[in-house]
């Protein structure tokens, strides 16, 4: 069955955008450089964990934030955000206009998204995208994994990774790895 993973780029106070984030400002306020990483920071060893990440995804499950985002995917092209991998947004409303089929829009929760992404991914991973379905999922015991990409900056605002927490979840540590534009971490979800 497909493990479920928050695999996110974070600053070091634990934001995962800047302050003013919006479809035309995606990162928000001095937040561009998380995911340099990936791409005009990256090492070897960054893009053979992002190789790992991509190579792995069955499915993903994002929020509508992170939908609009993108403009219904307009941000990733004619696909979603890893191409023909099926997506699953939460919305409390679908939309009215057609968008490509690798989107299915979920009305009765994260739970349920999550639920159909696990059946269309099969022994693949489900990715959460977004800090809103994290922290909606996380709670309700959902979330098998967390990796964070720890990036060299304190945004002091934005958009947190972590904020609804309201009580404490034990985390296994699996994964440490350093790299000039990050440092990545990840855990296995213990309780």
């Amino acid at each position: 069955m497909a493990l479920v993973i928050c695999d996110m780029s974070i600053s070091l106070d634990g934001y995962v955008t800047g302050p003013n984030d919006s479809r035309e400002n995606p990162f928000g306020d001095g937040a561009g450089m998380l995911h340099d990483w990936m791409f005009d920071a990256a090492t070897d060893d960054d893009r053979a964990l992002l190789q790992e990440m991509i190579d792995g995804a069955g499915a993903v499950v994002m929020g509508r934030t992170s939908f609009n985002k993108n403009e219904g995917g307009g941000g990733w092209g004619e696909g979603g955000p890893l191409g023909d991998i099926p997506c699953f947004v939460v919305t409390h409303h679908k939309p009215t206009e057609s968008y490509p089929p690798v989107y299915t829009f979920v009305t009765d929760g994260v739970a349920s998204a999550i639920e159909q992404a696990k059946n269309a991914a099969g022994d693949k991973v489900v990715g959460l995208h977004g800090a809103t379905v994290m922290q909606q999922a996380l709670p309700l015991g959902l979330v098998d994994e967390i990796r964070v990409h720890v990036i060299p900056v304190l945004l002091g605002g934005g958009t947190p990774l972590f904020a609804t927490l309201d009580s404490s979840i034990a985390l296994e540590r699996t994964r440490t790895l350093v790299t000039p534009a990050a440092t990545h971490i990840g855990f296995r979800v213990v309780s």
